[in-house]
């Protein structure tokens, strides 16, 4: 799409023959015009073939129950690395670094089930006094009539902090986990120093050896209630290090997992409210809408845009004709703006009826296992944030990031008055 503006990108959605649309570039999420594409689709051809795009030949699945179908049928459509993976992205065989979420059964439920008490219940209610303390401590060190980066001071340092603490990594570190995180997600061809797999790899070859440092540590040590700790002492797990491909790639998961999706949610959050006054008027008269208003955060910032699949056999969906081998990809943005799902979709309502209602977790064995954490972390930061600040300013444009994966925000500025 050689389009001058975002403007006529955006114009373009309804002129541009259908076979030529391609969802897949990552200069519509980066340019923030992608709805017009996806509305088009849902409405004239919702299972939709593209033909040598920017990442290959693939199938987009854009309305929400078709993407539930999709997610829910792990037996016809597999997430398995050495089938492709998770993203639309093809990688070479002896790059790919699979994890539990790109593993099918019964290798992903094994290894799922090492890490998953980490979020259970009884910590995620220990872990709710910590939370509080270090929002209350980010809330109160921010400045006054002063324009800073709500991305850095407040979304990245919170759930970098989290992090740290599930990992119990090195405190005065833990912004390493922040950088691997970038770079196990930047899009090489986005125009960054990370521009080839080899780059890449070299760098993440740093993570490896830090964790495997760590690991060795935890394992001779009693079980913890860490997540390193966990995976060193796991049956299905504790032999990781000895497949390094699939150790980097299972740290890597949860790392992206525990880091990116929250902190895009919590400026994503922030952002719309700043669009949309009138709801955030209505959150400062009641702060009881919390408990409405994250799932509606996740929801309408949908910070993972895509999941792809591949076809275990042939099969049908939505009357397309699906073959063995291919290449079919949800785009969970899109299901989460689907009107025929979900009643005005295309508005952010703090008050929504059932507003857990969305896509953005995913659906069946590969629902985010960290998705009770990310609520938790958003619900205390609008708790703490009603409580101290009484106006926040949004002062410029989101710069977005360069993905057709995860929908970032690098930077966002803003301003509290005094």
């Amino acid at each position: 799409m050689d389009i001058d503006t975002t403007a006529d990108l955006a114009a373009a959605a309804w002129t541009l023959p259908l076979d030529q649309i391609d969802v897949s570039n990552p200069h519509l999420y980066q340019q923030d015009c992608w709805q017009p594409y996806f509305a088009r689709l849902r409405q004239e051809d919702p299972v939709h073939l593209t033909e040598n795009g920017m990442y290959g030949t693939y199938w987009s699945v854009t309305r929400y129950h078709d993407i539930m179908q999709v997610d829910s049928s792990h037996q016809t459509f597999s997430s398995d690395a050495t089938m492709g993976g998770i993203a639309i992205r093809d990688v070479p065989m002896d790059a790919r670094r699979p994890s539990f979420i790109s593993m099918d059964p019964p290798k992903h439920d094994e290894q799922r089930k090492i890490v998953s008490p980490i979020v259970a219940p009884m910590n995620l209610a220990k872990l709710s006094g910590t939370i509080r303390e270090r929002v209350i401590q980010i809330l109160d060190n921010l400045p006054r009539n002063e324009t800073f980066d709500w991305v850095e001071r407040v979304a990245v340092e919170l759930t970098t902090q989290m992090l740290a603490t599930l990992f119990d990594f090195p405190f005065e570190e833990r912004r390493k986990l922040t950088y691997w995180s970038n770079v196990a997600t930047v899009n090489t061809r986005a125009g960054t120093e990370i521009d080839s797999e080899a780059k890449r790899d070299a760098v993440l070859q740093e993570a490896v050896v830090y964790f495997k440092e760590l690991w060795d540590q935890r394992a001779k040590e009693p079980p913890r209630a860490d997540l390193i700790s966990m995976l060193a002492h796991g049956e299905a797990t504790r032999d990781l290090p000895s497949r390094p491909h699939e150790f980097l790639g299972n740290l890597l998961l949860l790392i992206v997992g525990g880091n990116d999706t929250t902190r895009n949610s919590i400026s994503g959050g922030l952002w719309a409210l700043s669009q949309n006054p009138d709801q955030f008027r209505k959150l400062r008269e009641n702060p009881n809408l919390i408990p409405s208003l994250v799932p509606e955060i996740i929801r309408y910032q949908s910070p993972v845009i895509h999941m792809r699949r591949t076809a275990l056999t042939d099969t049908e969906l939505a009357g397309k004709h699906i073959k063995k081998g291919d290449k079919v990809v949800m785009w969970y943005i899109s299901g989460n703006r689907d009107s025929t799902a979900i009643e005005n979709a295309d508005d952010f309502i703090i008050d929504r009826p059932r507003a857990r209602q969305h896509l953005s977790f995913g659906f069946g064995i590969h629902r985010c296992v960290g998705n009770r954490l990310a609520e938790m972390q958003l619900a205390i930061l609008w708790e703490e944030l009603l409580k101290r600040i009484h106006r926040i300013e949004v002062v410029g444009e989101p710069k977005r990031l360069y993905s057709n994966l995860l929908r970032g925000i690098n930077s966002l500025p803003v301003r509290i008055p005094a």
